[in-house]
């Protein structure tokens, strides 16, 4: 019953979002106990408690580029789409474009761009971040960064991401920039 429930609870996801659940799928099929151990992270990717959504997002984007070419990727545009987050603000994170970015949207892009590139100035975007929404803020986006990245790694390693395609905002291809030149 647990996975008949699951299995259409994915089918639900890939038809809202147009995203390919098949490595999903697969983990359930196979290893039901793998499936509903990660299945958790689902909502646990979803937490926000401090920050706003366009600095969740901008992690969540972040993330997402730097383990995956299109797919993934375009998930989270599409969520942060439907959260409410402006498409400008999302196209500029997508070309790393911090001029066009709002306070918010800026503080969540540096952050997640220091620790995925592991600068050497990560604390200082650390501690703006809890300057600006305490120590909440700071888990609140390390969680989007971090936990946003499992899932194209899971489906990698998997063999599922084979595809590499243009990430849209509203039906407009952004040309994504993946690390300042």
């Amino acid at each position: 019953m647990r996975s008949w429930i699951a299995r259409r609870s994915l089918r639900a996801f890939a038809k809202r979002y147009g995203y390919d659940v098949s490595y999903l799928e697969m983990m359930l099929i196979e290893s039901p106990g793998a499936f509903f151990k990660f299945a958790p992270i689902m909502k646990a990717a979803a937490h926000r408690e401090a920050v706003p959504t366009d600095a969740s997002f901008a992690a969540k984007i972040v993330g997402a580029l730097a383990e995956d070419c299109g797919p993934c990727t375009q998930l989270v545009v599409d969520m942060a789409l439907e959260a409410g987050m402006a498409k400008d603000q999302i196209e500029a994170v997508l070309r790393r474009d911090p001029r066009a970015m709002n306070d918010a949207t800026m503080l969540g892009f540096r952050f997640a761009d220091a620790v995925v590139r592991r600068s050497a100035n990560d604390d200082e975007f650390r501690d703006a971040v809890r300057a600006q929404w305490g120590s909440k803020g700071v888990i609140d986006l390390t969680m989007a960064l971090q936990l946003g990245r499992m899932f194209p790694m899971v489906k990698a390693g998997l063999g599922y991401a084979k595809e590499c395609r243009r990430v849209s905002v509203n039906g407009h291809d952004v040309d994504v920039v993946k690390q300042a030149a």
